[in-house]
């Protein structure tokens, strides 16, 4: 297990600025994408109508775990610079390739799949291995300083700083649905925007907090209903509704 090195005593008493809120992924074809990824998480799929969709939670899933589909006219050129990690109900990703998956890589020195979905967004599935349940228990966003990335996001979201080695992640945040919020760390910059991003709730009304932090904000509310959207210190975009 990861080494905890840091945990903040005042986030026992003092609430984060933001609430987790759930994933978002961009997609051409959104409701294929929302169709295979409703398959794959076992959610069910809501059409919200102007060619967007949500997938909520299945059955025993995590409240949290909502997905966002987002409909674009073009993707992003990288399609696992934030991705999620799965754990398999079994020993392979049959079902997951019976849904419209396709196998990047099999299991060699590193010991999980990458598979690709129909829109060709890339992510790990790990052969299961004890009795946890199957379904997604990591979001990994690639990151140029790792460390720096984990620990701004753990005072945002009040969760607990882990490191290991190169790598670092976020644990135990409050509402946070899976186990990590897993940094990995790459020498390579981003190209364009994430395909997938995510989204939070503000406890205040505007995003001071974090700009003073060192967020960036990419864009004020719109009279549309659309909230803030900003970017982390790495320019990994992210939408914040107001409280």
């Amino acid at each position: 297990m990861p080494r905890i090195v840091l945990t903040e005593e005042l986030s026992k008493y003092v609430l984060p600025p933001v609430q987790w809120d759930g994933l978002s992924l961009t997609a051409v074809d959104a409701p294929g994408i929302a169709a295979f990824w409703g398959r794959a998480l076992g959610g069910e799929v809501q059409d919200l109508g102007d060619g967007a969709f949500r997938i909520d939670p299945g059955p025993g899933r995590p409240g949290r775990e909502i997905v966002r589909i987002e409909p674009v006219r073009s993707l992003s050129p990288d399609p696992a610079r934030v991705h999620v990690d799965l754990r398999l109900s079994g020993g392979s990703p049959d079902a997951l390739l019976a849904a419209g998956a396709r196998l990047v890589r099999s299991p060699g020195a590193e010991p999980w799949y990458v598979l690709a979905d129909p829109e060709g967004n890339t992510f790990c599935a790990y052969p299961a291995a004890d009795e946890r349940p199957a379904g997604i228990f990591e979001l990994v966003v690639k990151s140029r300083d790792a460390h720096a990335q984990a620990r701004w996001w753990a005072a945002v979201l009040g969760g607990e700083l882990v490191l290991e080695g190169e790598a670092a992640a976020v644990r135990s945040a409050p509402d946070f649905p899976w186990d990590y919020l897993l940094f990995d760390p790459v020498p390579e910059p981003r190209s364009g925007l994430n395909r997938m991003h995510w989204h939070v709730t503000l406890r205040d009304a505007e995003p001071g907090d974090l700009v003073a932090r060192g967020a960036r904000v990419l864009r004020r509310p719109a009279a549309d209903g659309e909230g803030w959207v900003l970017a982390d210190p790495e320019g990994n975009e992210f939408c914040a509704d107001p409280a």
